[in-house]
Protein backbone atom coordinates (compact mmCIF):
# COMPACT_ATOMS: atom_id res chain seq x y z
CA UNK A 1 0.00 0.00 0.00
CA UNK A 2 1.46 3.62 -0.68
CA UNK A 3 2.46 5.85 1.60
CA UNK A 4 1.25 9.61 1.24
CA UNK A 5 3.21 12.49 2.49
CA UNK A 6 3.17 16.42 1.98
CA UNK A 7 7.10 17.31 1.46
CA UNK A 8 9.07 20.67 1.18
CA UNK A 9 10.90 21.18 -1.40
CA UNK A 10 14.74 21.67 0.05
CA UNK A 11 16.63 22.45 -2.93
CA UNK A 12 17.14 22.15 -6.94
CA UNK A 13 20.49 20.54 -8.30
CA UNK A 14 21.21 21.24 -11.96
CA UNK A 15 22.52 17.70 -12.75
CA UNK A 16 22.97 19.03 -16.49
CA UNK A 17 21.65 21.75 -18.39
CA UNK A 18 18.26 20.39 -18.92
CA UNK A 19 18.25 17.85 -16.22
CA UNK A 20 17.14 19.21 -12.37
CA UNK A 21 16.92 17.07 -8.67
CA UNK A 22 13.85 18.37 -6.56
CA UNK A 23 14.92 17.37 -2.77
CA UNK A 24 11.77 17.22 -0.75
CA UNK A 25 12.83 17.08 3.04
CA UNK A 26 11.43 14.29 5.18
CA UNK A 27 11.81 14.24 9.02
CA UNK A 28 10.75 10.52 9.07
CA UNK A 29 12.20 7.80 8.05
CA UNK A 30 10.75 7.10 3.96
CA UNK A 31 10.86 3.64 2.86
CA UNK A 32 11.18 2.33 -0.20
CA UNK A 33 13.52 0.22 -2.22
CA UNK A 34 16.46 1.68 -4.52
CA UNK A 35 15.32 1.54 -7.33
CA UNK A 36 11.93 2.78 -7.12
CA UNK A 37 9.89 5.37 -8.02
CA UNK A 38 6.99 7.84 -6.83
CA UNK A 39 4.52 10.21 -7.89
CA UNK A 40 4.63 13.80 -7.76
CA UNK A 41 1.62 16.20 -7.49
CA UNK A 42 1.48 19.89 -8.89
CA UNK A 43 -1.19 22.17 -9.09
CA UNK A 44 -1.58 24.46 -11.94
CA UNK A 45 -4.37 26.71 -12.65
CA UNK A 46 -5.97 25.59 -9.58
CA UNK A 47 -5.96 22.30 -11.40
CA UNK A 48 -4.14 19.29 -9.95
CA UNK A 49 -1.79 16.77 -12.49
CA UNK A 50 0.93 14.63 -11.33
CA UNK A 51 3.63 12.33 -12.60
CA UNK A 52 5.69 9.56 -11.86
CA UNK A 53 9.47 9.60 -10.92
CA UNK A 54 11.95 7.28 -10.23
CA UNK A 55 13.46 7.98 -6.92
CA UNK A 56 17.01 9.20 -7.79
CA UNK A 57 18.67 8.63 -3.96
CA UNK A 58 19.41 5.65 -2.10
CA UNK A 59 17.89 4.63 1.25
CA UNK A 60 21.12 5.06 2.51
CA UNK A 61 21.25 8.81 1.95
CA UNK A 62 18.47 10.06 4.83
CA UNK A 63 17.05 13.44 5.92
CA UNK A 64 15.40 13.80 1.92
CA UNK A 65 13.58 11.65 -1.18
CA UNK A 66 14.86 12.99 -4.38
CA UNK A 67 13.26 12.51 -7.98
CA UNK A 68 15.41 13.83 -10.74
CA UNK A 69 13.61 15.16 -14.34
CA UNK A 70 14.46 16.30 -18.01
CA UNK A 71 13.45 19.94 -18.19
CA UNK A 72 11.06 20.15 -21.60
CA UNK A 73 8.66 22.29 -23.41
CA UNK A 74 5.63 19.88 -21.56
CA UNK A 75 3.34 21.88 -19.11
CA UNK A 76 4.58 19.07 -16.33
CA UNK A 77 8.36 20.32 -16.87
CA UNK A 78 7.38 24.31 -16.66
CA UNK A 79 5.65 23.73 -13.68
CA UNK A 80 9.06 22.09 -12.15
CA UNK A 81 11.17 24.73 -13.20
CA UNK A 82 9.60 27.40 -12.01
CA UNK A 83 9.28 25.18 -8.27
CA UNK A 84 11.23 26.94 -5.71
CA UNK A 85 12.70 26.02 -2.18
CA UNK A 86 9.81 26.38 0.65
CA UNK A 87 7.02 25.01 -1.80
CA UNK A 88 5.33 21.86 -0.35
CA UNK A 89 4.65 18.72 -2.92
CA UNK A 90 2.66 15.76 -2.58
CA UNK A 91 3.81 11.96 -3.36
CA UNK A 92 2.97 8.74 -2.74
CA UNK A 93 5.31 5.92 -2.98
CA UNK A 94 7.07 3.28 -2.99
CA UNK A 95 6.15 1.83 -6.26
CA UNK A 96 7.74 -0.38 -9.11
CA UNK A 97 10.09 -3.94 -8.94
CA UNK A 98 13.15 -2.66 -10.81
CA UNK A 99 15.00 -3.07 -7.48
CA UNK A 100 18.42 -4.56 -6.15
CA UNK A 101 19.51 -4.95 -2.93
CA UNK A 102 21.87 -7.34 -2.92
CA UNK A 103 19.84 -11.00 -4.68
CA UNK A 104 22.80 -11.24 -7.47
CA UNK A 105 26.21 -11.50 -7.28
CA UNK A 106 27.44 -9.92 -10.72
CA UNK A 107 24.76 -7.65 -12.21
CA UNK A 108 25.36 -5.18 -15.32
CA UNK A 109 23.33 -2.19 -16.09
CA UNK A 110 22.75 0.00 -19.57
CA UNK A 111 21.09 3.11 -19.92
CA UNK A 112 20.12 6.29 -21.53
CA UNK A 113 19.71 9.83 -20.87
CA UNK A 114 17.20 10.46 -17.67
CA UNK A 115 17.05 6.39 -17.48
CA UNK A 116 19.67 6.67 -15.28
CA UNK A 117 18.00 7.59 -12.40
CA UNK A 118 16.85 4.64 -10.37
CA UNK A 119 20.38 2.86 -11.54
CA UNK A 120 21.59 5.77 -9.42
CA UNK A 121 19.76 4.57 -6.24
CA UNK A 122 20.61 1.50 -6.90
CA UNK A 123 24.52 1.56 -7.16
CA UNK A 124 24.63 4.01 -4.13
CA UNK A 125 22.97 1.63 -2.40
CA UNK A 126 25.70 -1.09 -3.56
CA UNK A 127 28.36 1.49 -2.37
CA UNK A 128 27.19 2.63 0.79
CA UNK A 129 26.11 -0.48 2.07
CA UNK A 130 28.94 -2.35 0.88
CA UNK A 131 27.48 -5.38 -0.57
CA UNK A 132 30.33 -6.53 -2.62
CA UNK A 133 28.27 -7.03 -5.76
CA UNK A 134 30.35 -7.14 -8.91
CA UNK A 135 28.37 -3.74 -11.02
CA UNK A 136 29.35 -2.41 -14.78
CA UNK A 137 27.50 0.28 -15.75
CA UNK A 138 27.31 1.41 -19.79
CA UNK A 139 25.63 4.33 -19.62
CA UNK A 140 24.44 6.16 -23.23
CA UNK A 141 24.10 9.48 -24.05
CA UNK A 142 24.67 12.21 -26.90
CA UNK A 143 27.68 14.43 -25.55
CA UNK A 144 29.32 14.98 -22.32
CA UNK A 145 27.06 17.74 -20.97
CA UNK A 146 24.15 15.08 -21.26
CA UNK A 147 25.85 13.30 -18.87
CA UNK A 148 24.07 12.73 -15.57
CA UNK A 149 25.03 12.06 -12.06
CA UNK A 150 28.99 11.86 -13.97
CA UNK A 151 30.57 13.55 -10.27
CA UNK A 152 28.61 11.37 -8.16
CA UNK A 153 29.89 8.09 -10.61
CA UNK A 154 33.34 9.31 -10.59
CA UNK A 155 33.41 9.15 -6.47
CA UNK A 156 31.13 5.91 -5.86
CA UNK A 157 34.16 4.65 -8.71
CA UNK A 158 36.87 5.95 -6.00
CA UNK A 159 34.88 4.27 -3.18
CA UNK A 160 33.80 1.02 -4.71
CA UNK A 161 36.28 -1.41 -6.45
CA UNK A 162 33.72 -3.35 -7.87
CA UNK A 163 32.36 -0.66 -9.96
CA UNK A 164 32.56 -0.07 -12.99
CA UNK A 165 30.90 2.83 -15.07
CA UNK A 166 31.16 3.25 -18.93
CA UNK A 167 30.27 6.02 -20.81
CA UNK A 168 29.54 5.78 -24.52
CA UNK A 169 28.70 8.92 -26.85
CA UNK A 170 26.66 9.53 -29.94
CA UNK A 171 27.79 12.32 -30.47
CA UNK A 172 31.31 13.12 -28.92
CA UNK A 173 33.39 16.39 -28.81
CA UNK A 174 36.84 15.80 -30.27
CA UNK A 175 38.27 15.85 -26.81
CA UNK A 176 36.39 12.65 -26.00
CA UNK A 177 38.88 9.53 -25.15
CA UNK A 178 35.83 7.00 -24.53
CA UNK A 179 33.71 5.12 -26.32
CA UNK A 180 31.82 6.78 -29.14
CA UNK A 181 28.64 4.91 -30.96
CA UNK A 182 26.02 3.44 -29.46
CA UNK A 183 25.65 0.28 -27.32
CA UNK A 184 25.41 -3.22 -29.32
CA UNK A 185 26.56 -6.23 -28.96
CA UNK A 186 30.10 -6.06 -29.35
CA UNK A 187 30.39 -3.13 -27.20
CA UNK A 188 28.67 -4.95 -24.12
CA UNK A 189 31.04 -8.57 -25.02
CA UNK A 190 34.16 -6.24 -24.64
CA UNK A 191 33.04 -4.16 -21.56
CA UNK A 192 31.62 -7.18 -19.48
CA UNK A 193 33.24 -10.27 -21.22
CA UNK A 194 31.44 -12.34 -18.13
CA UNK A 195 28.01 -10.75 -19.40
CA UNK A 196 26.35 -14.11 -19.51
CA UNK A 197 27.05 -14.43 -15.99
CA UNK A 198 25.32 -11.66 -14.91
CA UNK A 199 21.62 -10.36 -14.06
CA UNK A 200 21.28 -7.06 -16.51
CA UNK A 201 18.88 -4.23 -15.76
CA UNK A 202 18.03 -2.07 -18.34
CA UNK A 203 16.36 1.60 -18.22
CA UNK A 204 15.56 3.85 -20.89
CA UNK A 205 13.32 5.11 -23.25
CA UNK A 206 10.82 2.55 -24.39
CA UNK A 207 12.68 1.98 -27.63
CA UNK A 208 15.88 1.88 -26.25
CA UNK A 209 14.84 -0.86 -23.59
CA UNK A 210 13.27 -2.64 -26.48
CA UNK A 211 16.74 -2.22 -28.76
CA UNK A 212 18.89 -3.73 -25.93
CA UNK A 213 16.52 -6.65 -24.60
CA UNK A 214 16.72 -7.65 -28.06
CA UNK A 215 20.46 -7.23 -28.48
CA UNK A 216 20.67 -9.46 -25.07
CA UNK A 217 18.50 -12.26 -26.15
CA UNK A 218 19.10 -12.42 -29.94
CA UNK A 219 22.88 -11.52 -29.83
CA UNK A 220 24.27 -12.45 -26.63
CA UNK A 221 21.40 -15.58 -26.49
CA UNK A 222 20.50 -14.70 -22.25
CA UNK A 223 17.42 -15.62 -21.04
CA UNK A 224 14.59 -13.57 -20.61
CA UNK A 225 14.77 -14.19 -17.04
CA UNK A 226 18.16 -12.28 -16.70
CA UNK A 227 16.58 -9.37 -17.92
CA UNK A 228 15.00 -6.18 -15.75
CA UNK A 229 13.20 -3.54 -17.73
CA UNK A 230 11.97 -0.15 -16.65
CA UNK A 231 10.59 1.86 -19.27
CA UNK A 232 10.68 5.51 -19.17
CA UNK A 233 7.46 7.08 -21.38
CA UNK A 234 7.37 10.77 -21.38
CA UNK A 235 10.53 11.39 -20.07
Amino acid sequence: MANELELELKEVIARTYNVKSFRLETFEEVDFKPGQFLQVFVKENGKEINHYFSISNSPTEKGFIEFTKKITESEYSKILDKLKPGERLKIKYPFGAFTFVGEYPRIAFLSGGIGITPIRSIIKFVVDKKIGTDVVLIYANRTTKDIAFSDDFAIMQKDCPNLKVVNILSEAEAQWHGRTGRINSQVIKEEIPDYNQRRFYICGPPLMVEAMKKILTDDLVLSQDKIVTENFAGY
